[in-house]
């Protein structure tokens, strides 16, 4: 094959199957079969690992007929947006980056368990603006709008899938039948920067459905993340529960709060950041930890 696939029998995964790699390879085919069918596409790109993979194949199979769109808004880190823009740029694809005003929808500020619905539908309909509004090489109009969904969303509670198929987004991550640890070793195969970074949402997941969202308490959020990844945590969530922060960390990493400093480092700042309360999950961290709820209604 072509490009650094073949790279993929090199990882370290001694129980790996010529069956598993043969199944890998015939859903990365499949992949850029579905992109090079579609041949102009705009894609929803967050810099997470699910679509920088996407926008790395799409480039790969599609060349310039590609446009990379960001929202850049208070439920999205700095961080993630300089990390988006470098990517883009790395692999050389056309990168806009639009303001987002999902803050000013009462509809998304109330929080309830539809959040998702709304900021993907504005998210959405500004991409389809920039899709109407862009040609492709042949003087055509850029038709496809994809995001970065992959296959083991669909066991997840994910409103935003909803908004995606009301609009007639593509998935072609999900398409292909690819996981994301499927795509993170795919990733690793093609030398993609940052096929091991940990999952990241937005930071309105951390804050309890019902309670209303603003950008004072988002911009805390972000702040107290901050610190825990500057004092070389990886994984990190800070979980609003009104005057009590709930840390979730990695397993691996809740030894390092048996360190006085780093904890009175914690405890110090979040209680100047307003908690009465700071605690430490021992579970560990859990992607959409806060959907628990949902299974109690």
């Amino acid at each position: 094959m072509s490009d650094n696939f073949n790279n993929i029998k090199n990882i370290k995964l001694q129980d790996k199957s010529e069956d598993k790699y043969n199944d890998l390879e015939n859903k990365y085919s499949k992949l850029k079969a579905i992109l090079k069918s579609m041949g102009e596409v705009v894609i929803a790109f967050s810099g997470g690992v699910d679509s920088t993979f996407l926008l790395k194949v799409a480039k790969d199979v599609l060349k310039d007929n590609v446009i990379a769109v960001t929202a850049k808004s208070a439920t999205f880190p700095e961080r993630e947006i300089k990390k988006a823009a470098e990517l883009a740029k790395c692999f050389k694809v056309k990168h806009l980056i639009i303001e987002s005003d999902e803050l000013k929808n009462p509809d998304y500020m109330k929080n309830d368990f539809n959040r998702c619905y709304f900021c993907k539908k504005e998210l959405f309909n500004d991409i389809k603006k920039i899709a109407d509004d862009s040609h492709g090489t042949d003087g055509g109009k850029f038709y496809y709008i994809l995001d970065g969904q992959n296959f083991d969303d669909i066991n997840d509670f994910r409103p935003g899938m909803k908004a995606a198929e009301e609009l007639g987004i593509r998935s072609p991550l999900k398409e292909a039948k690819l996981t994301k640890d499927e795509i993170r070793e795919l990733s690793k195969s093609l030398d993609i920067d940052g096929w091991d970074r940990p999952s990241f949402a937005c930071l309105s997941s951390r804050i309890p459905y019902g309670t209303h969202i603003n950008e004072q308490l988002l911009n805390k959020i972000d702040l107290l993340e901050n610190l825990l990844l500057n004092l070389g945590f990886t994984q990190v969530r800070v979980r609003h529960h009104d005057k009590i922060a709930r840390i979730e960390v990695a397993q691996e990493e809740i030894n390092k709060f048996n360190n006085k400093d780093i904890r009175m480092q914690i405890v110090s700042e979040f209680k100047k950041q307003g908690y009465l309360y700071v605690t430490l999950d021992i579970e560990g961290y859990k992607t959409g930890s806060m959907n628990k709820v949902l299974n109690n209604k």
